[in-house]
């Protein structure tokens, strides 16, 4: 699925500006499909050209005017359409779990830090669905992969939290010996 596509979805909700979607992105998708105004304007942009939203400038005081974006029943059609004919895939792709899969020829101390970092994210990601608690009223879906979203970033957190010592453990005296035995330990299972 792409950006144009889920911003009319987000646009079924009501209107919004790009702001506003942005802040949707953050709290509801940003665990599985993060989003940026670099992609969100111009998504909005080509929506409006091809008429599937309508665009509304609002005035405001001091500031640049407010454009407000509404779904019209064009983009209600290409949405429906875009949903019917969706395969949807679960493609997860992680630099971190790309870079630890090569733990074993980095620093202890740098792997903390990364480790570290990554809790972080994870706790500013639950801190996002935290500012908006589910609501009763919220379609299935939306409640589905809010807790979706929740469970994953839970457990991740907890897995990095039980097993960080396996990577970041004392290492021997000398880098070069730790080297050799963190890749002499890493790929005695790897076929050749």
């Amino acid at each position: 699925m792409d950006v144009k596509t889920v911003c009319l979805g987000l646009l079924t909700f009501g209107e919004a500006s790009g702001y506003d979607l942005k802040k949707h992105f953050e709290a509801s998708f940003e665990h599985f499909f993060p989003v940026g105004y670099g992609s969100i304007y111009p998504a909005l942009a080509a929506l409006a050209e091809e008429g599937l939203v309508s665009c509304q400038e609002i005035s405001q005081d001091g500031k640049p005017d407010r454009k407000v974006y509404r779904i019209t029943a064009a983009g209600r059609e290409r949405l429906s359409a875009a949903l019917d004919a969706a395969e949807p895939g679960h493609k997860m792709r992680s630099e971190f779990l790309a870079t630890l899969y090569f733990s074993h020829l980095m620093n202890p101390s740098r792997l903390g830090a990364i480790l570290s970092h990554r809790l972080a994210d994870l706790d500013r990601l639950l801190g996002h669905l935290d500012a908006c608690p589910e609501q009763a009223d919220w379609p299935a879906g939306v409640r589905f992969v809010r807790g979706f979203g929740e469970a994953v970033i839970t457990a991740a957190k907890a897995y990095i939290e039980a097993h960080r010592d396996e990577l970041t453990g004392a290492a021997p005296t000398s880098r070069e010996s730790a080297d050799t035995e963190r890749t002499r330990r890493a790929t005695d299972w790897l076929p050749m």
